[in-house]
This record gives C-alpha cells, sequence and structure tokens, in this order.
C-alpha cells in the first residue's frame, strides 16, 4: 500500500498584523497570548492553548531579530535573511515608526535626551500606554532626529530617503524634529486643548516660510556649518522682524491701518464694534510677537504669545471663526496700502504663516 503525501516548502516569513500589534504596543509573550485567547482566535482555528503559546513565541523571536534592520529601513530591504514581499516591508516599517498622539503631546517641543527619556515612566502612567511602546517611540523618534537634523535639503525628503515613511508620516516626523530643534513650549495647561495636528500645521507652515529653506539661502562661505537648512529657523529674517515695529510705533501709520481695515469689514464682520475697539491692542500684540522672535526664550514661548496677544483676546469677545479669517486676511492685504511702510515682503512671510497658524490655533 503506498501512501501520498503532498508537501509544499517556502521560505516566506510570515507575519501575523494583530501579533505585530500587540509586539509594538508592549505587550509581553504572556499577556499577548491572553489577548489573542480573548479575540476568540481558539475558537476560530481549532487551536489549542499551547499551539496559540507557541505560535506567539515564534513571531516575538521574528520582530526581534527584524527590529535591528527597522533601526535602517534600507537595510530591510536589502536583507536576504528574512524573504518578505515589498508590500509587507512597508507596513513593518510605516507601523513601527507610527506613534501615539496621546504620548506625541506629552514630548513635544522637548530635548530628545536622556532626561527626557527619564520623565518616561510618568508619561506611561499618565497615557496607558505601556513603557516598552513608550521607549520604542521616544527612540524613534531620537534615531531620526540624529540622523537628519544637520542634513541639507528637504527635512521631509530626508526623512523618505532614509527611513522609507509616508508622505503623511514623514511630515509629522519632520514636526516633532523642528520642534524638538527650536524647543517650541506645547506643555503649558492653556496649550492643552491644541492636537499634534495643530502644532504640525504649523510646524510645516514654519518650515517653508521661516527656515533658510524656505528662501532658498544657501551659506555664502563653502565652509559654513549652516548644513540643516529645514531646521533651523531663519535668524536674519528674525532679526530683520523688529522692522515690522514701525507699524505699531509710528501713530499715523497704526490709524492709517486702523482705518483701511474697519472701512473694508464694516458690515462684514459680527463683531466689528469689538474689533474696532481693539485693534490697537490687537495688532501691538502681532506686531510685538514678531520683534521678539530674535530672542531664543521667545521663540519658544511663540504659541503661548499668539494665544495670549491674539486668541484668548478674541474667544473672549466671541468672535466667531469667520470674523477671525476676514479679519486677519483684511489685516494682513491692508499693510499694502500703507505708502509709508517698507518691509511688504518682510511682512508677508511672517504673516502668511502667523494667519494660517492663528486661524488653526483658534477653536471659537
Amino acid at each position: 500500500m503506498t501512501n501520498e503525501l503532498d508537501i509544499f516548502v517556502g521560505n516566506t516569513t510570515l507575519i501575523d498584523e494583530d501579533v505585530y500589534r500587540l509586539w509594538l504596543d508592549g505587550y509581553s509573550v504572556s499577556d499577548a497570548v491572553a489577548r489573542r485567547v480573548r479575540s476568540g482566535i481558539l475558537e476560530q482555528t481549532g487551536a489549542t492553548a499551547a499551539v496559540l503559546q507557541s505560535d506567539t513565541m515564534d513571531h516575538y523571536r521574528t520582530f526581534h531579530m527584524l527590529e535591528r534592520l527597522l533601526h535602517a529601513p534600507p537595510k530591510l530591504l536589502h536583507q536576504l535573511i528574512f524573504q518578505i514581499p515589498p508590500s509587507r516591508q512597508a507596513l513593518l516599517i510605516e507601523r513601527y515608526y507610527a506613534f501615539d498622539e496621546a504620548f506625541v503631546r506629552e514630548v513635544l517641543g522637548k530635548k530628545l535626551s536622556k532626561g527626557t527619556k527619564k520623565d518616561l515612566d510618568d508619561i506611561s502612567t499618565k497615557t496607558g500606554i505601556t513603557l516598552k511602546s513608550c521607549r520604542r517611540q521616544f527612540d524613534n523618534f531620537k534615531r531620526v532626529f540624529k540622523v537628519v537634523e544637520e542634513m541639507r535639503g528637504s527635512l521631509v525628503d530626508n526623512i523618505q530617503q532614509h527611513f522609507l515613511l509616508s508622505d503623511r508620516l514623514s511630515r509629522d516626523y519632520a514636526a516633532i524634529v523642528f520642534f524638538a530643534n527650536n524647543r517650541f513650549e506645547t506643555g503649558k495647561k492653556k496649550l492643552q486643548y491644541l492636537s499634534f495636528g495643530d502644532f504640525a500645521f504649523c510646524a510645516e507652515l514654519m518650515i517653508q516660510n521661516w527656515t533658510l529653506g524656505a528662501v532658498g539661502e544657501a551659506p555664502t562661505n563653502p565652509d559654513s556649518q549652516v548644513d540643516d537648512m529645514d531646521v533651523d529657523l531663519d535668524k536674519e529674517f528674525l532679526q530683520d522682524l523688529k522692522e515690522l515695529k514701525v507699524l505699531v510705533a509710528d501713530k499715523d501709520l497704526l490709524d492709517l491701518h486702523k482705518s483701511l481695515v474697519c472701512t473694508a469689514l464694516r458690515g462684514k464682520l459680527s463683531v466689528f464694534s469689538e474689533m474696532e475697539a481693539n485693534f490697537k491692542n490687537l495688532s501691538r500684540g502681532l506686531v510685538n510677537v514678531a520683534a521678539k522672535l530674535i530672542h531664543n526664550k521667545d521663540v519658544r514661548d511663540l504659541f503661548v504669545d499668539l494665544i495670549e496677544k491674539f486668541v484668548e483676546p478674541c474667544r473672549s469677545d466671541h468672535w466667531p471663526l469667520n470674523d477671525v479669517r476676514l479679519f486677519l486676511n483684511q489685516y494682513s492685504a491692508s499693510v499694502h496700502s500703507l505708502d509709508g511702510f517698507r518691509h511688504q515682503t518682510l511682512w508677508d512671510r511672517y504673516m502668511g504663516t502667523l494667519r494660517g497658524c492663528l486661524l488653526r490655533l483658534y477653536h471659537d
């Protein structure tokens, strides 16, 4: 009697996405097994608890071996040990570098150093994210920062090239790197209502308009160390912003600016009276924020100042968001009609970004 047995042999590395998620979330093998049991997998597959335990351990061993390659994603693409289809490789990389909103809000703008890493225990307790997952996310932020902080060219492109992340995730990491480098304050109580997405939106505007890379400037000295074109704010631009003070220091210019804005918006704002009464204070606030940005401390406090000098006064007078939009558009545009003002390009570079940020920060 002859027995026939069909055998299939393959060397493709199998990746269970659910187990990978559990591993990324920092669960131990035993916790992962318990969660898989609760999901009903034993009933669905007919497997025994022992088989499930073995399967989970096998996946965890594979992920542990893959982790060193995930630290430098191009290595994962070019290695020959693990036969993983390109679509699966992309999934492994993207999910490894994904992060939790609650976690990134706790560390955004902080120095990515050992001092901050010591706070991860408290962050884990506060957010409910496992300590192991917090460490992975923090180490990812730090790794990306170290690789791209002094590179020339587009910050987003550099992140995509060296870490093979999607466009959206690369832009998020660009915001994290930009905030870590410039140490913007994001943790104060009055900023807690803002999401990571709010800050990332503002970071993208600042990278596009306020950095050396924004205007394609290169160092005049070939030996200059100014290589991180998209990471550092343009110091010359920040220095020049003090020239905008004439808009509030010159009484005639201030009165004319107010007159132009009020004439254009009369009958269009539901809060016209409040805007007219508070125009000079709002204008002084916006211009003085610009004039102070030459100092590192004032750069760090940019979002605090924007909330205090503009958002809170408008909110206390119950400005609807559309009125804020109309005001900022007219406030910015009217400066072009001030014959005595000589810094139109500088103004547009400043207010173009500030207008976008303020509209994002304003929750009516």
